[in-house]
């Protein structure tokens, strides 16, 4: 049984959720975000909109890093997410704003060894299997 039909039997009638994850990187930094794909927009454009609307901050440079499905079957009402994942510079030297607080705890930079918990799950998962966002 492939992925498809798996999911299609656990989750009739639900669709996958596209996810944007941004790496914002600065020195041996990141700041990590989590963002939904509008319909209709790259990449490129969701990162910058919902970067941009929760943190204030403008983004650089892109770079399409992988892309990983993610199933969870075993939950109670079982769920996937397509992860998308970008790597993005920073226009200049600027600091998150916590514009969303009833959506947002805040923002921080972090070490990539050094993450807070917990961590998206998807993201979790690529942290556990050796993905690493910085270049080498």
């Amino acid at each position: 049984m492939d992925n498809e039909t798996v999911v299609e039997a656990a989750m009739p009638g639900k669709v996958p959720k596209v996810v944007v994850v941004v790496y914002l990187l600065r020195g041996n930094k990141v700041l990590l975000g989590r963002r939904r794909s509008s319909l209709g927009e790259s990449f490129e454009e969701c990162a910058t909109r919902e970067v941009k609307e929760e943190t204030g901050l403008d983004i650089d440079k892109f770079e399409f890093l992988t892309v990983t499905n993610n199933l969870f079957l075993d939950k109670a009402e079982p769920y996937q997410y397509v992860v998308i994942s970008m790597r993005a510079v920073l226009a200049d030297h600027q600091q998150p704003q916590n514009i969303e607080p009833d959506f947002c705890d805040g923002w921080g930079w972090y070490e990539w060894d050094n993450l807070p918990k917990p961590l998206f799950s998807p993201l979790e998962k690529v942290v556990q299997a050796g993905f690493n966002p910085f270049p080498f």
